[in-house]
């Protein structure tokens, strides 16, 4: 918008030009780019990250409907700003006799374009299917403790069975708590696992095949410990006085120097979970949910993976939190250990094949 000054001397009108040349012409030599990357990438990731929970929450809580999960991630991302700024100067000089006497117009104008373009793209394909539907190989679920994630947790969320132990399972007819020798040997590996006492590594056979072994340690190591141990092998049938095992996949071992382990797929790892979701008691009764943990909640062998509330109103305190069939289902923010379990499931998507996606569109960015 022009601005037009009334000024009384000449010399005035040149000083009050020059410097709105060098303000508009300082300006003009800011850059706009640098100063949105530490903004933009911190904000990107937190709402890329906080819509992944978001939608792997919801996909959990419609197999406990029944309801087959989708999965769209974020293919790319394509932020433009652009700033246009223009400006006006004019100005007149006159005698001193003339009536009209000296002005000075200025005149200026901006305009910012924030544009960003976001691509999504259905999961889909051959490979993803099959890296949903594949069971975990036992090294790759046994290498996540080795590195340092509780023993426990992991084993209950990903191993259906280990040497004919059975873990808790879930069916449209409801859940079936598991062995108890199972949960004991869960927490042994815990126990063991805590004293460094059990270690994992990789060799070749005669064939050039990758064998994984399981190995005890054997010196140095606390008599409480050994008694762990002992007890340990004793439960799944092992060699007392071995002290390395071969790690197979399988219901049952061989012989008594074989860790047979069943592990489960990404989407029975969900189905799993999906049966701990608290569901209202209407949709049960109602036969739109399948029985869950209500079920079992009495049974003293019954062990609760993770817990996902169910309420009306929206949760204040949620870690993650999403709206379906006119209820929310979250998890509380303070519950350390679901938070755990969801966590390793988020890690395990992410190292899920993703399969073929569909060809990205091409993003043409001006220049200006």
């Amino acid at each position: 918008m022009p601005l037009e000054l009334r000024i009384t001397r000449a010399s005035e009108l040149i000083r009050i030009g020059t410097i709105f040349l060098l303000l508009m012409a300082g300006a003009g030599c800011h850059s706009l780019g640098p100063g949105t990357v530490a903004r933009d990438r911190f904000d990107y990731s937190a709402s890329i990250s906080e819509s992944w929970k978001r939608q792997t929450l919801l996909n959990i809580v419609k197999l406990r409907y029944l309801d087959p999960p989708i999965f769209v991630d974020v293919g790319q991302i394509v932020s433009g700003y652009q700033l246009q700024a223009g400006a006006t100067l004019g100005g007149q000089a006159s005698s001193e006799s003339a009536i009209q006497g000296n002005s000075l117009t200025l005149g200026g104008a901006a305009t910012f374009i924030d544009r960003p373009t976001i691509t999504y793209v259905p999961l889909t394909g051959n490979k993803f299917i099959r890296s949903l539907m594949t069971p975990l190989s036992p090294q790759s679920v046994f290498f996540t403790i080795q590195s340092g994630w509780p023993a426990d947790g992991v084993m209950f969320a990903a191993v259906a069975s280990i040497n004919g132990l059975k873990n808790q399972e879930g069916s449209i007819a409801g859940l079936a708590p598991p062995d108890p020798a199972f949960m004991r040997v869960l927490a042994l590996m815990r126990k063991i696992q805590l004293s460094g006492a059990v270690a994992m590594r990789v060799r070749l056979d005669t064939q050039n095949q990758e064998t994984t072994l399981l190995t005890f340690r054997s010196k140095n190591i606390p008599p409480e410990t050994l008694d762990e141990i002992y007890e340990l092998r004793r439960l799944l049938g092992l060699d007392p006085n071995a002290s390395e095992f071969k790690l197979v996949f399988g219901t049952s071992a061989t012989n008594d120097k074989e860790v047979a382990v069943v592990t489960r797929s990404l989407m029975q790892q969900m189905a799993t979970m999906a049966f701990q979701v608290d569901a209202p008691a209407e949709d049960i009764s109602q036969g739109r949910a399948t029985p869950g943990w209500e079920a079992v909640q009495n049974n003293t062998n019954a062990v609760r993976l993770i817990q996902i509330r169910c309420s009306q109103g929206e949760p204040a305190e949620a870690f993650v939190a999403i709206n379906y069939r006119r209820h929310w289902f979250w998890i509380d923010d303070r519950d350390l250990k679901s938070k755990r379990v969801f966590a390793y499931m988020m890690i395990l998507f992410s190292l899920a094949e993703t399969g073929e996606k569909e060809p990205l569109p091409l993003v043409t960015i001006p220049a200006q």
